[in-house]
């Protein structure tokens, strides 16, 4: 009996052994894996801590970027009604449009930090900026990917970690979120996904993002009290939302126009071009000639054109060792970038016949001042011909359903509008005048609202009346001879003025008690006689057939 009890001691001894031998190399393996991960670890960290210690010279771009109100170049109405629609007590969500590199992104940056002290605002000192960019905010179908939105790690998905392994459904936040409270700035919107778009309007709603996930059950114990709330309640998503875009409002979806207030940035002039490439150069200390701001000037069509133009030719007087910015080197910038002049109109007090300046828009408060130019003569056998050069003579519309509709350029209507009324005023029969109407530049045109520099034009090279060149004209005529209102005017007379335009004729129903301050002479019309008249000061002439158009067309 002792014998098969000290053989029991010794076969648990010898038991025990091997037992502890086993978990000691188990011990020593986790510590030696341990070990490794910890070296592996710190290699990586050690590279890491490398690579942060590694790094270039602040980009230009980055130099001149604007931190203050005060900083921003040009922009005053669009500065101004950003600052009405995000300062005070109800900031509004706000869609900006514009040309690129024109300060909308920098615009909003500043904005909030401004209305952070404003009185009565909603925005604490620490409201977040989010910027994300609507090309680049794809989203996977199933749910797993979504910047924007936020997205659900379900179970089945590698890396779901511990809650994964119990098969609890994680949330994750998205940029509606992080901007909880703050500004979700969404650069170019206008390329959003349509189904992005969808849930985006309803977070602006619901204030508030809800999540799906078919791993979810309110009934499972298991799923954290935080993740039912999420899925019941929804993650917060109270912001302002400043979407910026290079489209025209006509290409933004009109379900998100409704919700937000639209501001136009324009194009900046040449003066603010010159003072942000004055400012880039200021930046990085260098010298230069004085001819380089007007080479930069002539050519850069945004302040992000005219920093880049400066750093390129910084590098390149560098890199040839010379001490200053020379003239022949922006020159040099222009031309390897392929960079095009400025198409610049300036008005001169010459007095031109059958040569008028028209005003247009080509794009969001972008106006611009073009030459239209016209000859006629008299053919007395009465086959006179209309000849039109530089529009588009035909331009195709969808009408729905997969349908289109062609039809005649308005330009061209609106031109026979004009030839109705002028024959009107004038008293002869125009088809025994062969009349060449050209639109320089080779840029497409369409629109009625070049019939007020129509009848112009077309009453200058038919009598052989010069029109002062420093007047401009916008305005839709009517076979009636009524100039009817038209679209861009603000726009428009922004150009006229940049462009050294004295007098500008606009319809009266456009006119605005703001234009007595502007540094020229707005004469609102309602007929086309009010314009001719005052254009070429002779009733006598204009008149002379048989009286106004009015009692014509209505005796």
């Amino acid at each position: 009996m002792n014998a098969f009890v000290q053989f029991l001691v010794i076969l648990s001894m010898i038991f025990s052994i091997i037992v502890g031998i086993y978990f000691w190399n188990l011990l020593k393996a986790q510590q030696g894996s341990k070990t490794a991960v910890e070296k592996e670890s710190q290699k990586e960290m050690d590279k890491l801590l490398r690579l942060r210690s590694i790094s270039l010279s602040e980009p230009l771009a980055e130099k001149t970027r604007p931190a203050n109100f005060r900083e921003l170049v040009g922009q005053e109405d669009g500065l101004r009604a950003l600052r009405a629609a995000l300062f005070g007590p109800n900031p509004q969500h706000v869609i900006i449009y514009g040309p690129p590199g024109v300060g909308k992104t920098a615009a909003a940056r500043v904005v909030l930090e401004e209305a952070k002290h404003s009185k009565g605002t909603p925005f604490l000192p620490d409201a977040a900026f989010v910027e994300i960019d609507a090309t680049t905010a794809r989203f996977d179908d199933r749910g797993i990917a979504d910047p924007l939105m936020g997205s659900v790690h379900d179970p089945i998905y590698q890396g779901a970690g511990p809650l994964g392994v119990a098969g609890v459904p994680q949330p994750k936040p998205g940029a509606v979120t992080k901007a909880h409270g703050g500004i979700l700035f969404l650069d170019e919107i206008g390329e959003l996904h349509p189904i992005q778009m969808n849930r985006l309007l309803k977070v602006l709603e619901d204030r508030r993002v809800f999540f799906e996930s078919a791993y979810y059950s309110p009934d499972n114990k298991n799923i954290p009290e935080h993740i039912h709330d999420i899925f019941q309640n929804g993650l917060p998503a109270d912001f302002r939302l400043v979407g910026a875009t290079t489209r025209s409002p006509e290409e933004i979806p009109p379900a998100l126009r409704s919700r937000c207030t639209e501001i136009f940035f324009r194009a900046l002039t040449e003066d603010e071009i010159a003072r942000i490439a004055e400012g880039a150069l200021k930046k990085i200390g260098a010298k230069y000639d004085p001819e380089v701001i007007d080479v930069i000037t002539q050519h850069a069509y945004s302040g992000r054109d005219a920093v880049n133009m400066v750093q390129i030719a910084e590098g390149l007087a560098f890199s040839e060792g010379k001490d200053r910015i020379r003239k022949e080197d922006v020159e040099w910038v222009v031309t390897s970038g392929h960079y095009v002049p400025r198409p610049l109109v300036k008005a001169s007090s010459e007095r031109i016949v059958g040569a008028v300046n028209g005003l247009a828009v080509y794009g969001p408060h972008l106006g611009s001042v073009m030459d239209i130019e016209a000859k006629a003569f008299y053919l007395a056998n009465g086959t006179g011909k209309l000849v039109v050069t530089g529009i588009v003579e035909e331009e195709e519309i969808g009408q729905g359903y997969g349908q289109k509709l062609r039809r005649k350029s308005l330009v061209r209507s609106s031109l026979e509008n004009v030839m109705t009324v002028l024959g009107y005023i004038i008293g002869e029969d125009l088809s025994s005048y062969h009349i060449h109407v050209n639109f320089p530049g080779g840029i497409p045109v369409d629109g009625p609202s070049a019939g007020l520099a129509l009848a112009a034009l077309l009453y200058s090279a038919i009598k052989n009346e010069p029109v002062p060149n420093d007047y401009a004209f916008t305005g839709e005529v009517s076979v009636r001879g009524m100039v009817r209102p038209v679209g861009g005017v603000p726009a428009k007379i922004d150009a006229a003025v940049r462009a050294g335009v004295k007098k500008v004729f606009i319809p009266k129903a456009n006119y605005k008690d703001y234009f007595e301050g502007l540094p020229l002479k707005v004469v609102p019309v309602a007929k086309v006689e009010e314009m001719l008249e005052e254009v070429f000061r002779s009733r006598a002439l204009l008149f002379a057939s048989a009286g106004s158009l009015v009692s014509k067309v209505n005796g």
